[in-house]
């Protein structure tokens, strides 16, 4: 059959050949399919990465959609924003991207869209049941190759981008779909490129593509620094999430690099809304409003950020993680290529250096992203507990996605994971010392409840 653990919060994931199969993507194209049909949907575009299994996955998994009446338009191997921005030029129904984004390379999966908008939690789920019941729609749907999407989107991030002036910069794409199509687009806008592992290779032969860990861009790093580049910019596996290093070799979190983008847009479109995800600073929410904008913390997730700004309107949005969304010149989908783009712009028209864009923020001290085994029949009711014991005490708490308690001088964090049975803390003060005691007043309280 298919194994139910496949299925996670945000997109489907396994181990080739054991968890996903050709059998069990061939169901999952076949569940997928049936889900749109029963929607009254039937038109689906798809796109695979540069994982050696994404081609084969890609016709398995159109066999199955085509077998339950859906028509399918395969725009081929691309990064996951360039399958977006086909389902917003086709005018598909639906997508599926077929990629394992920042995951080692015995890895794959899909991440499932209605529209723009990504298919996460219950309605994952449903996707499994239909595939349990063997119950699918028949028909025979339509396929149809579509050559050039990749120029096509190369064309728009052109058109509506513009670089005042040649910046210098280091690509580095970790081997993976975004390295044919970043660089020759900063080219066109004039920049001097340096490619760094931008040859799609899915066995990743250079480092693990995630770029925000410090381990997997430090040859990135190292060239920065003994350049004369302005910053890098590092890709993960699909290019929908952001890593950016200053001049000086310094890596700049999801947070701040979001920062750098409100900031910017917030003196175009003063009062608007951005959305932040709950791991991310102090420093930006507070900056948001000392910029004129309207800071708004929400749960932690891609597919999560992207609804809020759909359903409320946002036009910016980004998470700790490098997933940045503009909705602002673009559809408001999660595009680190296009993000590159936008920041580039930034450096381009500003006097200062990218390690002086938020000099003037309060220096905070923290942690990483601490996590802590707790099983997954018990995380979610630990987190109510602790919540319910900080609004006991009065404290300022934020349970929107686990517990954030905002100090003066300082804020912590603990949520039960979506996709693993452990509870993910952070925290941050403007002290080490203010940063223990908020550690350890957190760890306190989870200690007594996790036994």
């Amino acid at each position: 059959m298919i194994n139910p653990l496949i299925f996670r919060q945000y997109d489907v994931r396994g181990i080739v050949d054991k968890d996903l199969t050709n059998e069990s993507v061939y169901l999952l194209g076949k569940g997928f399919g049936t889900y749109l049909r029963n929607k009254g949907l039937k038109s689906v575009s798809i796109g695979g990465d540069a994982r050696l299994s994404s081609p084969r996955f890609k016709d398995q998994f159109t066999k199955g959609l085509l077998e339950t009446g859906c028509d399918v338009k395969d725009v081929g191997i691309l990064a996951t924003p360039v399958l977006y921005f086909s389902i917003q030029d086709l005018g598909t129904d639906a997508g599926v991207m077929i990629t394992g984004s920042h995951n080692p390379p015995e890895y794959n999966g899909f991440k499932l869209n209605l529209g723009l908008m990504s298919i996460y939690g219950e309605e994952i789920q449903k996707v499994y049941q239909i595939i349990k019941s063997n119950k699918f729609s028949e028909g025979k749907g339509e396929l149809k190759i579509i050559p050039g999407m990749i120029d096509k989107y190369m064309d728009y991030v052109v058109s509506v981008v513009k670089i005042d002036r040649p910046v210098k910069v280091i690509v580095d794409a970790g081997n993976g779909a975004g390295g044919p199509i970043l660089p020759p687009i900063l080219r066109r806008l004039g920049c001097e490129v340096t490619e760094m592992y931008c040859e799609m290779d899915g066995n990743f032969p250079n480092h693990h593509p995630d770029p925000t860990v410090a381990e997997y861009i430090k040859d990135l790093i190292k060239a920065v620094k003994e350049s004369d580049n302005e910053l890098g910019i590092g890709l993960d596996g699909d290019a929908d999430r952001i890593g950016v290093i200053d001049e000086n070799g310094n890596p700049l979190f999801g947070d701040q690099i979001l920062d750098i983008y409100a900031r910017d847009f917030l003196t175009d479109n003063p009062g608007e809304k951005v959305v932040a995800d709950v791991k991310c600073s102090k420093n930006l929410f507070d900056d948001i409003k000392k910029f004129g904008g309207t800071p708004i913390m929400h749960n932690t997730g891609h597919a999560m950020i992207k609804q809020k700004m759909h359903e409320d309107n946002i036009k910016m949005g980004g998470e700790m993680s490098g997933h940045i969304f503009f909705a602002d010149r673009f559809f408001g989908f999660d595009d680190a290529i296009y993000a590159s783009c936008r920041f580039i712009e930034i450096v381009a028209k500003s006097k200062k250096k990218v390690s002086e864009f938020l000099s003037d923020q309060p220096k905070m001290f923290n942690t990483p992203e601490i996590r802590v085994d707790c099983p997954d029949d018990v995380k979610f009711e630990l987190v109510e507990k602790v919540k319910d014991e900080f609004i006991a005490e009065n404290y300022d708490v934020n349970g929107i996605d686990g517990v954030r308690v905002t100090f003066e001088d300082g804020w912590g964090l603990v949520r039960a994971s979506n996709t693993q049975p452990v509870l993910v803390m952070r925290f941050e003060a403007l002290s080490e010392n203010r940063l223990k005691e908020i550690k350890d007043l957190f760890e306190a309280k989870i200690a007594k409840h996790n036994k």
